[in-house]
């Protein structure tokens, strides 16, 4: 079976990657490269690398010469900040991308599996047939991009899923998001800025527990369209998050309350229908603190964005 991942140089994506080699599949990885893609995110796993963006026609010639099965999109502008900011770059790559996949998927025959998130969602605890309710440009922007998948399906028989996971954590995740930022920004000596009363709660999930997932359900799904949530099962306000991660790093980390963000969901939560087991959370922190105290060299490059600095990146 030949499988291309496209945003395969990102956080999950690279985890995929290294959970299709533990299988013995040796995929095509497709990457932009922007800022938070990285060729260091697969160092030391085998593939074929190929840059290109998603939304640039030529995809469609890359997926047909590789005669590709299945394609995984993780690619994707993922932070909900940024997308405060900059809202029409999650418009371009998000939406406008996945209608570019979708459009290979409907000409060239492959299976389509759609990375999406609980933010579509809102705050409401949700199941799959759960309305979808998104407060962020970043989430409503998924949210778009899931509903292209259920219409290729429905008018086009494209053979597609759509898989919804939590807050993913875990090794390689950009700086920007919170765990790293809280790990690195610790590990300096420097305050970890906290939206409002930092009370509002996150469903976590290891990294690693997502790719697994994936790469089962990819085995046993109907391909009509059905959606996949992926809780943790381990939701946490972000406060306690930190208490429990200065306990597993033997560190104090110094809070700084700031001015919470515009439509600041008070909480993601998720049932679902599948059956696996995950990390328990205290042990899937102490993985990511001591991948990030080993791999200095992976991270330090990165800590001049603003995004890492600032508190308030979004004003």
């Amino acid at each position: 079976m030949k499988i291309a991942v496209l945003g395969g140089a990102g956080f999950i994506g690279s985890a995929f990657v290294r959970e299709l080699n533990k299988r013995g599949i040796r995929p095509i990885v497709i990457d932009l490269l922007t800022y938070a893609g990285r060729v260091e995110n697969l160092k030391d796993t085998d593939h074929e690398f190929i840059k290109a963006d998603i939304r640039d026609q030529k995809l469609h010639d890359i997926l047909k010469d590789h005669k590709v099965d299945v394609v995984i999109n993780f690619a994707a502008e993922s932070h909900v900040d940024r997308s405060i900011y900059k809202p029409q770059d999650f418009v371009t790559t998000n939406v406008l991308g996945t209608i570019n996949v979708l459009e290979a998927s409907r000409l060239l025959g492959f299976r389509y599996v759609h990375i999406s998130t609980d933010e579509v969602y809102g705050e409401e605890c949700s199941d799959e047939d759960s309305p979808l309710n998104p407060s962020s440009p970043y989430s409503a922007a998924k949210a778009s991009a899931d509903l292209f998948v259920k219409a290729y399906v429905r008018t086009y028989s494209v053979n597609a899923i759509i898989v919804r996971p939590s807050n993913n954590y875990g090794p390689r995740q950009f700086p920007e998001k919170f765990i790293p930022k809280a790990i690195i920004r610790t590990l300096l000596g420097l305050h970890v800025p906290v939206y409002g009363n930092g009370k509002q709660e996150r469903d976590w999930i290891y990294v690693e527990d997502t790719a697994r997932i994936i790469a089962d359900l990819m085995e046993k799904a109907e391909w009509k369209g059905e959606v996949y949530n992926i809780p943790g099962g381990q939701r946490i306000s972000n406060v306690d998050l930190l208490r429990m991660l200065g306990e597993v790093m033997g560190k104090e980390i110094k809070v700084k309350f700031v001015s919470d963000r515009p439509g600041h969901d008070r909480r993601y939560c998720m049932d679902t229908r599948l059956k696996y087991s995950v990390t328990p959370l205290k042990e899937g922190l102490r993985r990511t603190y001591e991948w990030y105290v080993e791999n200095e060299w992976w991270w330090k490059p990165l800590i001049a964005d603003k995004f890492f600095k600032e508190d308030e990146p979004w004003r």
